[in-house]
């Protein structure tokens, strides 16, 4: 597991997943997987003082271990970061379906990206620093050995003291979208918590609990469109599709660009019978993602995973023009090039995304254009050798 990112500026749970770029069926906003652990399926939703509360034992240790050396904010900060990961103290781990309480989170020492912002956020203010939720809209987020995921959206943690501001991640394989993380009130992020709670309850088979939850995410944030839209997923399930058109209805009114609302109504007014009406929504739906830096990366990806060269080339340079400073679609494009036998092509998007990279990808980068330069030179032997 990666440590979190500390990133101090002198001068932000997975909380909302989409469905793949191809959304044959309902897109549901919030994790597909039920969190080891979870209380059982007849627990009512947690109120926010409980999601919120430290229990004794984690309130002590951070007495011990954070608190009690003493020393300025800066320190006080680290420390914490060294609790929550280090193996005497919480050894947390990273588990994306761990849409957890901070007791919870105690209790498993797991946690996804929302859970781990609201554990971070609520201990260091305890210590006293001034820290909140931030939101990230779209994010995309790769892994090594699991391919790429898609994502509407991220939590991370805000902090602020000494005049200076910085951001704690739990993910370091993550690409914000050009916005980049904002605050939210706590309101906002415990919609994200009851919201994830139940997507879990729903793909459990508890219809009951799950609308409990949802409710619970709307009674925090009134206007807040994933919960609508996996109510309306929710009701289509059910069979109660006018009620589920509503839910689609009023998500769409707050965010009318939201994809997976899109993909969701329209299909719903195409089993309604209104075609018209769906095709309204699905050409809303296409200009979204044609101007979607991200959705053109992912079909850049499905490309390059199925061997076509032109067609990774072709979505990775559309994902560049509407996101050219992003040095990981560079990279991406770099493969592609390479893929297609355009060395020299290959190795200008290299030296761009390592330009872009910053230092902490310089050497990465300088790897693989030493490799790509290599590998040139030594085809261009075999040639001359012919």
């Amino acid at each position: 597991m990666t440590r979190p990112l500390l990133s101090v500026l002198v001068a932000l749970a997975t909380l909302a997943l989409a469905a793949a770029p191809v959304m044959a069926q309902a897109s549901l906003q919030a994790p597909d997987a039920a969190s080891q652990g979870a209380p059982p399926m007849d627990a009512p939703p947690p109120s926010p003082a409980e999601v919120l509360a430290i229990p004794p034992a984690l309130a002590a240790l951070l007495q011990a271990r954070v608190i009690d050396p003493g020393g300025g904010r800066g320190p006080q900060l680290h420390r914490l970061a060294e609790m929550i990961f280090d193996r005497d103290g919480m050894d947390l781990q990273y588990d994306a379906a761990a849409t957890y309480t901070i007791e919870e989170t105690w209790q498993h020492r797991r946690a996804n990206c929302l859970s781990f912002t609201l554990l971070f956020v609520t201990l260091a203010r305890h210590i006293g620093i001034q820290a909140q939720v931030q939101e990230v809209a779209q994010v995309v987020s790769w892994y090594q050995d699991a391919g790429v995921l898609y994502n509407v959206g991220h939590v991370n943690a805000g902090i602020e003291f000494n005049g200076r501001r910085g951001t704690v991640d739990l993910d370091r394989n993550v690409l914000y979208d050009r916005d980049g993380p904002r605050p939210i009130t706590d309101a906002r992020a415990l919609a994200h918590f009851y919201n994830n709670r139940g997507a879990e309850r729903m793909e459990a088979g508890d219809v009951a609990g799950a609308r409990a939850w949802y409710a619970a995410a709307l009674q925090q944030a009134t206007d807040f469109p994933s919960a609508l839209n996996n109510l309306g997923v929710l009701e289509t399930r059910q069979g109660n599709l006018a009620l589920a058109r509503q839910h689609y209805a009023e998500a769409l009114r707050i965010a009318p660009r939201n994809p997976a609302s899109l993909a969701n109504a329209s299909n719903l007014l195409l089993r309604l019978g209104e075609p018209t009406a769906a095709a309204r929504l699905q050409a809303r739906l296409r200009s979204v993602r044609q101007s979607d830096p991200f959705f053109q990366y992912v079909l850049g990806t499905q490309a390059e995973r199925a061997g076509d060269a032109n067609g990774a080339i072709t979505y990775y340079r559309r994902a560049l023009r509407l996101y050219d400073s992003a040095h990981q679609f560079h990279f991406a494009l770099a493969r592609a090039y390479l893929m297609a036998g355009q060395l020299e092509r290959a190795d200008g998007e290299l030296a761009r995304a390592q330009a872009l990279g910053g230092a902490a990808l310089q050497s990465r980068y300088q790897d693989k254009l030493d490799s790509l330069q290599r590998w040139r030179r030594q085809q261009a032997s075999a040639r001359l050798g012919r």
